[in-house]
């Protein structure tokens, strides 16, 4: 249970009341209305039967796994009104046209300031040609090239990459961008708002953008009126609006911080009290972020662009944003910051995911706050184990959603059955998204291995090679392990038949949580 209050700032949780509200409201006269129209119309239910009929079909033949696609199937053919209001509201990543349309205008000018350097990339592959493959995917789908010349500190500790990041804030003098899923108008982000305060007021400018949903819990829409009353340019991303909206589900969970173009951070951790353990609302927090100084700023740079832009545009000359810093990097190492996105149908977090797996030669491991895999991750996972690779996952000890936890827990036992260790994160809750592997590459970033992050949100996250910071990363799991209680064992044995059933039915409704 939440012992400590999570902010004395009102937030917006009302607002989301009233807009789940609404929202339901108009499902339900969705559904009456066609009940009623059937009742009086032979022709008008079956017309309903073949539109429900043709999006199964549909539903069929796209290019997603089973797994997805079976629950929306099941539910449209039992329950067809119901199942169709929640398809078009949830069950897939479609936006509107008009939206579509804005990303691509803005990434059309963002891409021609992200070419792969051919040197880089010839280095790469000279050295390992099955990571410059994972490059070139990366730049091929993805638009996001490999960097080197560029330094990267690992943060275990969120509070080290807090003071971290005040730090490089301090020392700003043209700009200064933060996008972020959740902020908490509190402690925490109260001490980077002075320092953002007092450097706008010196004339650097001072962006600040937040998903809505993300940070509902946390503040109210006057939180965008303080910060600009500080000069602190403030946007919110998809806000929640009290009518049906299929673009409502496509959240932006990036967590970002560009500094002048030269120093960038990013990682699993909001602008939140809790996320550094100021608050225990689940025990200890475990979270974990990552530094970039020199060339790799770049993309994440554009990243920021791009989401900025695309709420209302007002940027003409992005080149100011990116400058040549002129940085020469004290390590070496490749560094490739890349973002996902639900509008072109490309799961890059979910393939550079198992394109590391797939390429394991010794152990990988993961750490993720909830564990909702496709078919494709978990076969991939087991195939790693019987090549002989150690796989292991860390999950949250103590859940923040019990309901996603319990589904979480469905997918151990045909993980351990086929060799992946998995351990729980006994002081608390563990929210990092990384994985290290070999001793050679590493990511950190917002990509949890989950539905929602794998295909619904906007993302983000830092693939590395040859870097020392992988080395850190790699500690830090050894140092967390023995925090862990490993239930593999317990969940390659027989489970009872109610619990299995529960599991199964939690399953089904996977792609809706």
């Amino acid at each position: 249970m939440r012992t400590e209050e999570k902010t004395s700032v009102k937030n917006s949780i009302g607002r989301m009341f009233f807009v789940g509200v609404s929202v339901l409201a108009q499902v339900i006269w969705i559904m009456t209305l066609f009940v009623r129209l059937n009742r009086y119309s032979t022709l008008i239910s079956l017309l309903f039967e073949a539109i429900a009929f043709l999006a199964v079909l549909r539903i069929y033949v796209m290019p997603e796994n089973a797994a997805f696609k079976l629950p929306w199937i099941m539910l449209i053919m039992a329950l067809p009104v119901l199942g169709l209001s929640l398809y078009l509201m949830f069950g897939h990543s479609g936006v509107t046209k008009g939206m579509q349309l804005r990303f691509e205008k803005i990434d059309a000018v963002l891409d021609r300031e992200l070419g792969q350097d051919a040197q880089v990339a010839g280095r790469l592959r000279e050295k390992d040609p099955a990571i410059a493959n994972q490059a070139y995917y990366l730049h091929r789908y993805g638009r996001y090239p490999i960097y080197q010349n560029t330094d990267v500190i690992y943060y275990g500790d969120t509070v080290e990459g807090l003071e971290a990041q005040k730090e490089a804030l301090g020392s700003a003098e043209s700009f200064i961008f933060m996008e972020y899923h959740a902020i908490e108008d509190s402690q925490s982000f109260g001490e980077l708002k002075e320092i953002l305060a007092d450097k706008a007021r010196q004339g650097v400018d001072v962006r600040v953008l937040y998903d809505d949903v993300g940070s509902v819990g946390f503040i109210n829409k006057d939180f965008i009126k303080r910060m600009e009353e500080a000069n602190i340019r403030c946007r919110v991303f998809n806000p929640l609006l009290p009518f049906l909206n299929i673009f409502m589900n496509n959240r932006d969970h990036r967590k970002i911080t560009v500094v002048d173009g030269r120093v960038a951070f990013t990682g699993g951790y909001n602008l939140a009290d809790e996320y550094f353990n100021i608050t225990h609302p689940y025990g200890q927090w475990k979270d974990s972020g990552v530094r970039l100084c020199g060339d790799a700023v770049r993309s994440l740079t554009c990243m920021f662009l791009e989401m900025w832009n695309v709420i209302k545009q007002t940027d003409t000359d992005y080149a100011k944003y990116l400058p040549k810093t002129g940085y020469q990097a004290l390590h070496g190492g490749f560094v490739a910051p890349y973002g996902d996105s639900p509008l072109d149908g490309e799961p890059v977090g979910e393939n550079v995911y198992m394109n590391i797996v797939k390429n394991a030669k010794r152990y990988v491991y993961f750490t993720t706050p909830y564990l909702i895999i496709s078919d494709e991750m978990n076969r991939e996972l087991g195939q790693a184990v019987k090549r002989g690779v150690d796989v292991r996952i860390i999950t949250p000890g103590i859940p923040d959603k019990k309901l996603i936890f319990q589904l979480t827990r469905s997918y151990y036992a045909g993980l351990a059955k086929n060799g992946v260790r998995i351990y729980e994160y006994t002081p608390g809750f563990i929210h990092a998204k990384q994985c290290v592997c070999d001793d050679e590459t590493a990511t950190v970033g917002t990509i949890n291995l989950d539905y929602r992050s794998l295909y619904f949100h906007f993302e983000n996250g830092v693939f590395l090679y040859d870097c020392s910071a992988v080395g850190d990363i790699k500690e830090d799991f050894l140092q967390t392990f023995p925090l862990c209680r490993e239930v593999t064992d317990q969940y390659k044995s027989a489970r009872s038949r109610a619990l299995r059933l529960g599991q199964c039915i939690l399953r089904l409704f996977a792609p809706l949580l």
